[in-house]
């Protein structure tokens, strides 16, 4: 945290020097271009919290609900498939020794997860550097400030969520992990001031139990705390919030009309202004480097975690541009379950029938959430004046 407010707080500083002093006007120079980017980009007094509705972007109305069924699986299967491959590859990385030549030589093991978290960004951020240079890009209107609060609070969740697992218990965990829809939603209404039908509320509550019901019933703990402490539970409600937080900034952000790489340029870029910053105060950045060097085999499978951390970010962002924060939690939500069923047809474990219950529930809502949002288009469709 120390690391990260030696480059919050000076840029905090900075950007009300320059709002206070109306360098807007009076500006120019060198670096007015740059600053007028930073800090101001091309947005109107209004700011960012104003009157212009997200929600209207999220309408299937624009086509047809065929296309529209057709890129959301593309979304969930873009998803599933670049974050179940992104975790095998880090569970590998974080736990194996490289560099053992002989039985009684053990090797060493790579421990600092910051750096790969550096590694996944500075290539997203380069793969989204050269979409934009190579292919059209809709003007950009943000500043480029207001993509750090979308980075700042993805680095804290992930550490939030990292932290709880030593002071809650297995099924706390589950619970949270399985219920984020909810406080998604809720933090949609305060930042981007959306509205939720009840049918929207009801479905989610049924996917939450649901997936809590086939996880609880289909895993078991194996991580170190089988109790819940205050400290624990306090640590969680940061991750949920946190992690709420992030996917309904971006979601708001889209209201600028930038591209899915657009907004992934911005977000990483400050990610990896703050995971360098922090990196380099510590002096884990050239140790890592060090340890790169040495083992050939740790930078291969580095760069490939690289790569699927940059495809599921393309995803992540192209998903909520299309159907909004709500929706790409639900995906993320049913993924731990996927993975487990999963696991059952290809190895053979059983599903419990309390499991089985849990899954048959996350299907209903889903089919009543397809229902109801289709009864919901045709009831507008037919309010709408006729032609003659």
């Amino acid at each position: 945290m120390l690391g990260y407010a030696t480059i919050i707080v000076p840029g905090y500083f900075l950007i009300s020097y320059f709002k206070r002093s109306n360098y807007l006007d009076r500006g120019s120079g060198l670096c007015y271009p740059l600053i007028k980017t930073c800090v101001f980009g091309g947005e109107d007094k209004s700011g960012l919290l104003d009157d212009v509705s997200v929600s209207s972007r999220n309408e299937p109305d624009s086509g047809s609900s065929v296309k529209q069924a057709i890129k959301l699986m593309f979304c969930a299967a873009g998803l599933q498939a670049s974050y179940l491959t992104w975790g095998v590859l880090q569970e590998r990385v974080m736990t194996r020794s490289y560099g053992a030549v002989a039985p009684d030589h053990d090797g060493e093991k790579f421990k600092d997860s910051q750096f790969l978290v550096f590694m996944n960004r500075i290539l997203a951020l380069t793969v989204s550097g050269l979409c934009c240079v190579l292919f059209k890009q809709p003007r950009h209107g943000a500043p480029m400030y207001k993509y750090s609060f979308a980075s700042l609070s993805n680095i804290l969740s992930s550490w939030c969520q990292y932290e709880a697992l030593k002071f809650i218990s297995f099924p706390t965990q589950v619970l949270a992990k399985a219920s984020k829809v909810i406080p998604v939603m809720l933090m949609g209404k305060l930042i981007s001031r959306k509205s939720y039908e009840y049918w929207e509320y009801f479905t989610a509550v049924l996917i939450s139990v649901g997936v809590s019901m086939f996880l609880l019933s289909s895993t078991t703990s194996k991580h170190p705390s089988t109790v819940t402490t205050f400290s624990g539970v306090v640590i969680l409600v940061g991750y949920i919030v946190f992690d709420s937080f992030t996917s309904n900034w971006q979601d708001n952000l889209f209201k600028y009309k930038m591209s899915s790489v657009q907004m992934m340029f911005g977000v990483n870029l400050f990610s990896c202004l703050f995971t360098v910053g922090s990196l380099l105060e510590q002096g884990a950045f050239f140790e890592s480097l060090a340890f790169m060097t040495r083992h050939s085999e740790f930078a291969f499978h580095a760069v490939l975690l690289s790569v699927c951390s940059a495809c599921g970010q393309l995803f992540i962002f192209y998903t909520i541009n299309q159907f909004g924060a709500a929706v790409f939690t639900i995906i993320m939500t049913l993924r731990q379950a996927f993975a487990i069923l999963l696991s059952c047809f290809l190895y053979g474990h059983s599903v419990t029938i309390v499991g089985g219950f849990g899954v048959a529930v996350v299907f209903i809502a889903l089919f009543l959430r397809v229902y109801a949002r289709s009864r919901m288009k045709l009831s507008r469709q037919s309010s709408l004046p006729q032609k003659v």
